[in-house]
């Protein structure tokens, strides 16, 4: 098989078509920049479902230490309290730079923001635009920007299959195009490619977004961090379109309240409290054989539709309208807290690789992400990666070898054990279980080997996190612990793990 190799001209490679990718590459102008995308800018990116919007201490009656006090409650004793203050203050100034980049936020009639309400936010400071239709507003508008910016080059069609390292350090991107294999020598490769909610059959995230970032960062090396804790979001609809539609948080912070078929409140503790309380206690009342329903009518009631139109317009689609029926809902894979660790810059363990937006663990979401902090850290830290990528020297001896294409990546046959064991209760023999089947999978050359490499990082994090916290929840071992800390792990300690586990010890772990 012929490869085209691209000679290495310096210039930065970022993976990733979503907003942080969008953002970084604006950044790093006017220095040429390289960015690989699958599809077109924006489309199949997590980034333009977004509904909620930015989380950031505007009002009044608020300011960033009080936003910090309420990422700090939910993320329930795990996040970096550094980075969550040094994210929270830049929020304002990051916001503006949007306003000047084209995005059109809904404003009163004053010309000041519009402030919604979420789950945890002890004020109302979440900033949105097009009302529920945040994420596709911003994707609009730095698509544009990014278009009109000569020193960026985008690459659409192109699948990042492999990072290349020499000597412990980046020095390539092995991808797939429309034509045949490319491999672009670079010595600065900033990864964004989203989540991981594609290995889960509910969620409300693309399908094509399935972890291949978290897959190349640890196929090179690099530590992976909290990899356990996957956020749930308690209110997707319940259908059977894939991915699931989610019903905003922001509709609850109007006044919609979760009932079950006899119109009855089963949730203690408020609708509106932290995500991974909420989805637990409707995943169990649906396991308890009853259904659940976000009910509207009241509030925001007549108001729903210009409030929450792209909501209002697929209800009506699936023959609810929710100004006069209550929406079936259902907990489904939304965000992961999780992801390559990276320090304040963005910089990963392995020399000249960054990571932004939700494939990066910055550590300001802990155990559980407060609701529209992923937006505003994404918008902030891409400043700071962009930073970081144009201050650091280049290497002109440095160029990648050839390497082997691996096949194209397939999660179908992993969602169903990640469902069946990773979910929102967990337990160790579920986990052994998930061990067993996923690392033979891992360990092999085949389409399902990444994400079941990736699957295999979360269980054996899950596994040796002993306790319950935050979003991640054992029946076995419901207790907090004393004393927090955060999970590290690299993909070979995460192999050798697997491989030492006495797998006759988890009753249903069929043996590896």
């Amino acid at each position: 098989m012929t490869m085209d190799i691209h000679a290495g001209d310096g210039r930065p490679v970022i993976i990733g078509g979503g907003i942080a990718g969008l953002m970084t590459a604006l950044h790093l102008a006017p220095e040429p920049v390289l960015l690989l995308s699958k599809s077109a800018l924006g489309k199949d990116a997590s980034s333009t479902l977004a509904q909620g919007g930015l989380a950031a201490s505007l009002g009044a009656d608020d300011n960033p230490a009080l936003h910090l006090a309420d990422t700090l409650a939910a993320g329930d004793g795990l996040c970096d309290i550094h980075a969550a203050s040094s994210i929270v203050h830049a929020a304002q100034a990051e916001i503006e730079a949007l306003a000047g980049l084209g995005v059109r936020f809904d404003r009163d009639r004053n010309g000041a923001p519009l402030l919604g309400l979420e789950a945890a936010h002890s004020r109302h400071r979440i900033v949105h635009a097009a009302g529920d239709g945040t994420g596709r507003e911003l994707v609009r508008a730095l698509t544009a920007a990014v278009l009109n910016t000569p020193s960026i080059t985008v690459a659409t069609g192109m699948e990042a299959r492999r990072l290349i390292v020499h000597d412990g350090a980046m020095a390539g991107v092995l991808a797939e195009a429309p034509k045949g294999p490319v491999l672009f020598a670079t010595q600065r490769v900033v990864i964004a490619t989203g989540g991981i909610g594609g290995l889960f059959p509910d969620t409300t995230n693309p399908l094509g977004c399935f972890g291949q970032g978290l897959a190349l960062a640890a196929r090179a090396g690099a530590e992976l961090a909290d990899m356990e804790f996957i956020q749930f979001h308690p209110t997707a609809l319940d259908g059977p379109t894939r991915p699931m539609h989610l019903v905003s948080e922001a509709v609850r912070g109007e006044g919609a309240i979760l009932i079950d078929e006899a119109g009855r409140r089963f949730l203690e503790g408020g609708d509106l409290a932290a995500r991974d309380i909420v989805a637990r206690a409707v995943w169990k009342h649906l396991a308890a054989g009853h259904k659940v329903y976000l009910d509207a009518r009241q509030r925001p009631g007549s108001d729903f539709a210009s409030r929450f139109p792209a909501i209002h317009a697929f209800c009506k689609n699936a023959g609810i309208d929710p100004a006069s029926d209550p929406i079936p809902i259902r907990p489904a894979a939304h965000y992961h807290m999780g992801g390559i660790a990276v320090d304040a810059a963005g910089r990963s363990s392995v020399a000249g690789l960054w990571a932004c937006g939700e494939a990066a663990c910055t550590g300001l979401h802990g155990a559980n992400r407060l609701a529209s902090n992923s937006l505003t850290e994404a918008v902030v830290c891409s400043k700071r990666v962009a930073q970081s990528v144009a201050g650091t020297a280049v290497r002109r001896d440095r160029q990648p070898v050839a390497a082997t294409m691996p096949p194209r990546p397939d999660p179908a046959s992993i969602r169903p054990i990640l469902a069946r064991t990773l979910g929102v209760l967990r337990s160790g023999e579920d986990l052994g279980d998930a061990i067993a089947s996923l690392l033979p999978i891992a360990q092999g050359h085949a389409a399902a080997s990444d994400p079941a490499a990736v699957g295999l990082m979360i269980a054996i994090a899950a596994l040796q996190r002993e306790e319950s916290r935050g979003a991640h929840f054992r029946t076995d071992f419901p207790p907090k612990a004393a004393v927090a800390r955060r999970s590290r792990l690299r993909l070979d300690e995460a192999l050798d793990a697997a491989r030492g586990l006495p797998f006759e010890t988890f009753p249903h772990a069929r043996s590896a």
